[in-house]
């Protein structure tokens, strides 16, 4: 989860939501890192989950992710979720629950899908307060300037 969480803090520098995420094989191994790209590349596919997804299917030469564990800061949402049953996961480690938009315990229960033909455990809550902190901070800052930029504009 360090790894996931310095891998957030580069997308939050970057001006990205700070969601960071790895790909660990089951030889304990990261076969993939991602970071929130969103906001930096224009693409609403950009999610850390995903980038980290793609990037252990291309070291492993399989798009079948079977023995892997995805670590990530954030509860994963329903898009992600559909490219965790397709990789066929067999975990998932997440720092923070997203009451919003997370789709393992959140908004649905993710791991056990009735009409799925997989299904995956999940642990949530491994550095929740430092991951939850990151998150609530970049989002308390954006607030803060759109204040600013909406006060200005006003003048």
């Amino acid at each position: 989860m360090h790894e996931a969480l310095q891998l957030a803090h580069a997308a939050q520098e970057r001006g990205d939501v700070p969601v960071g995420a790895v790909v660990v094989g089951g030889n304990g191994r990261i076969l993939g890192r991602g970071e929130n790209r969103t906001i930096f590349e224009n693409d609403p596919t950009a999610h850390a989950e995903i980038l980290a997804l793609r990037q252990a299917c291309e070291q492993s030469g399989n798009y079948r992710l079977t023995d892997a564990v995805l670590v990530v800061t954030l509860e994963p949402c329903i898009m992600c979720l559909g490219a965790i049953i397709q990789a066929r996961l067999a975990g998932v480690v997440y720092a923070a629950r997203d009451p919003k938009a997370g789709c393992l315990v959140s908004r649905m229960e993710g791991t056990e899908l009735p009409w799925s033909n997989h299904h995956f455990w999940a642990l949530g809550g491994i550095l929740e307060d430092e991951c939850s902190a990151t998150l609530s901070g970049f989002f308390q800052k954006r607030r803060q300037e759109k204040k600013i930029s909406k006060n200005l504009a006003e003048r």
